[in-house]
């Protein structure tokens, strides 16, 4: 149900900003994109899952505060990165 490691770092490979880059407000939210749709699909098969859904809802909280972060911070860097996730349709 967790992500990869080959998955994270591929993730960590098309949204760095530079090459030592782990921990931007683009990788964070990539990731935790990533988790949020992987347990979604959980979600759907096992909907009793309570302990899981209050894991996403925390996911969700964190994924909105980076993305009020990025778009205050820079708000050309927070389109190009609702672009490429499809967030905010």
């Amino acid at each position: 149900m967790a992500i990869t490691q080959e998955r994270k770092n591929d993730l960590i490979a098309e949204y760095k900003t530079h090459d030592t880059d782990t921990g931007s407000p683009e990788v964070q939210i990539a990731i935790l994109t990533e988790s949020i749709n992987q347990l979604n699909g959980h979600l759907r098969t096992h909907k009793k899952d309570h302990h899981s859904r209050r894991g996403l809802l925390k996911m969700v909280g964190k994924r909105r505060n980076l993305l009020t972060y990025l778009r205050n911070k820079d708000i050309t860097r927070y389109r190009d990165l609702i672009g490429k996730l499809g967030l905010r349709r």
